[in-house]
């Protein structure tokens, strides 16, 4: 018996003229559609003048509800799932449903574009031919610990999400772990009217949005630190460290110097002195 296909649809992160054509055409011929928030999705499919059955599918959504997708499904109707913006899955619902459905064994197809984490990336200037992508970090305890200390010394460049009222406090504890080079690029209401791209080091973008408190949907863009030359001991490094700090010299000093004796880098050198701090 003929099934129905499970559709997984990118939609526009704020700009309505991201949509591509491709999605628009699924989204007006479906006869379902699967939505993260029915109430942000409904003005959209009005805009293409699409009148499916819209049903909720978010992340508190339980096993009922993917059985229920499934359902229309195996009655041989498409499904199309979307989320509030960008791609399903990427730190949005998704992926539970398109395993269920896997499981089940329809045909799931992704119907590709916006995402915030390459568009964030494209105009970050870092490398991105690696990169690690954390999304929302754990609001607290020792899983935040671990993964801001993985984040301290992460060699690829790192996209976060992070929520406009924690940004500030997110940028603070980066900037407390790792060199004070360090730098990275906020990515604020991409593609909408208010959208904002700032660079700097984590601790001058801290106290910018400390004074300028943000809004709107956030992305963070963190440059990699470079790892310790395999052949440099660490400990003599530390101990060199320690000694010019006994001097009495600056930790810009101490660093440019460490890192010209020893081929470290720079930024590199500045982590471990804050670990000696």
């Amino acid at each position: 018996m003929a099934t129905g296909t499970l559709y997984v649809v990118a939609t526009p992160l704020g700009h309505l003229g991201d949509l591509t054509r491709r999605a628009a055409d699924i989204l007006t011929q479906v006869p379902v559609v699967a939505a993260e928030d029915t109430r942000r999705t409904r003005p959209l499919l009005s805009t293409l003048g699409a009148r499916p059955v819209l049903v909720s599918y978010h992340a508190h959504s339980g096993e009922a509800r993917a059985e229920a997708i499934v359902d229309h499904l195996a009655a041989g109707r498409d499904v199309a799932l979307v989320t509030d913006a960008g791609t399903p899955g990427l730190s949005d619902p998704g992926a539970n449903l398109v395993d269920r459905v896997r499981e089940w064994g329809a045909p799931v197809v992704p119907i590709p574009g916006p995402s915030a984490v390459t568009t964030a990336l494209s105009v970050a200037g870092f490398p991105a031919d690696r990169f690690l992508f954390a999304g929302f970090l754990p609001r607290r305890g020792g899983e935040r610990r671990a993964m801001l200390q993985r984040l301290a010394t992460e060699p690829w460049t790192a996209v976060l999400f992070e929520a406009a009222n924690r940004l500030v406090t997110l940028l603070e504890e980066l900037a407390s772990l790792g060199p004070a080079e360090r730098q990275a690029v906020v990515c604020r209401e991409m593609t909408k009217v208010h959208e904002e791209f700032r660079g700097g080091t984590l601790a001058e973008l801290a106290r910018h949005y400390r004074q300028t408190p943000p809004r709107g949907e956030v992305t963070v863009v963190l440059q990699g630190v470079e790892p310790v030359p395999d052949e440099v001991d660490v400990g003599d490094v530390r101990r060199r460290i320690s000694a010019l700090m006994a001097e009495g010299h600056a930790a810009g000093v101490v660093a440019r110097r460490v890192a010209a004796e020893t081929g470290v880098p720079r930024n590199e050198v500045y982590r471990l002195i804050l670990d000696l701090s």
